[in-house]
């Protein structure tokens, strides 16, 4: 039980949303007093004993050398965390702007505007999604969101996105994983969504052919969730790997060949911090918007636990 509070506390999780995953996750009931008491007893504290400053800086130094250089302040004091860096927020955004005083500046002229959208709650919509920013390097990543609490449900790396069987794949390990399936799932018109649709329809018993209660099919400009999300994922990790592409192709050692595309040492590299990429956003919190019915929190909370 101590391992799995630390789990939670090392992922930035406060102590009452640590009693709540503990109680409806893991089916244990403690009092928030022998929480506090357990994670004293462990030498695990938000305020006391932070980590130095020198070793902060050098963790987000070190981020700053590869994909961590597009990440804001609020996402790598995530990062921190994750690592096992005590600091608070503050810290970590005058260091970076100690540290990357022009990459701060450049990610604060690139604010966007985010769209209204609405989901009825956890499971009741995934949207299912291809990102082909990679693609003319040989890395063709595939993604899930769950529409209500904005939890990555999968993110994959692989040489293509475009092969049914694969797309179906992670679709069902998704719903092996959960333990149940969505309500619905939003594709895109294109073959590799077919046989997600189809495995939909079968779990869901529907005797409606076309299978509009729990499929729709859309242009991938509507797909608002999980289209937002890859501007994320761009922001965060891939517009590093563009570059580091592009540098290797104007040096000339990168051309659009089938061996150069065969890139699998890269493939795992990428897929490593896109499985980070997706443990931050699904551990991070989510602010308060005007939209009054869009839930705010963290993505992995929202979709455990939806009725907090």
């Amino acid at each position: 039980m101590d391992t799995i509070i630390e789990n939670y506390f090392r992922r930035g999780f406060t102590n009452h949303e640590i009693l709540v995953v503990l109680e409806e996750s893991h089916d244990i009931k403690l009092s928030l007093w022998t929480l506090e008491r357990k994670l004293q007893k462990n030498q695990l504290w938000r305020r006391k004993n932070k980590t130095d400053e020198v070793e902060v800086a050098s963790s987000i130094d070190q981020q700053l050398q590869t994909s961590g250089k597009q990440h804001g302040y609020r996402w790598m004091h995530q990062k921190c965390w994750m690592a096992g860096i005590i600091t608070d927020r503050e810290t970590v955004r005058q260091l970076m702007r100690l540290i990357d005083e022009n990459g701060v500046d450049l990610r604060a002229r690139n604010r966007l505007r985010r769209r209204m959208y609405v989901s009825c709650g956890p499971n009741y919509v995934w949207r299912v999604d291809g990102y082909d920013k990679l693609k003319p390097y040989g890395i063709c990543i595939s993604g899930c969101i769950d529409g209500f609490s904005r939890k990555m449900i999968w993110l994959e790396a692989y040489k293509t996105n475009n092969d049914p069987r694969i797309i179906a794949g992670y679709f069902i390990d998704a719903v092996t994983k959960n333990n149940e399936c969505p309500q619905k799932v939003r594709l895109d018109h294109g073959t590799e969504n077919t046989h997600v649709a189809v495995m939909q329809k079968f779990l869901h018993n529907s005797e409606d052919e076309n299978g509009t209660q729990c499929v729709t099919l859309g242009p991938s400009t509507g797909n608002q969730r999980i289209g937002r999300w890859w501007c994320t994922l761009r922001t965060e990790c891939t517009q590093f790997w563009m570059d580091h592409f592009d540098q290797l192709r104007a040096d000339g050692h990168f051309v659009d060949s089938f061996i150069d595309k065969s890139l699998i040492h890269f493939q795992t590299i990428i897929q490593e911090e896109l499985d980070a990429v997706v443990t931050a956003w699904n551990d991070h919190r989510i602010r308060t918007t005007h939209n009054p019915r869009s839930p705010h929190g963290r993505p992995s909370i929202m979709y455990a636990v939806p009725n907090l």
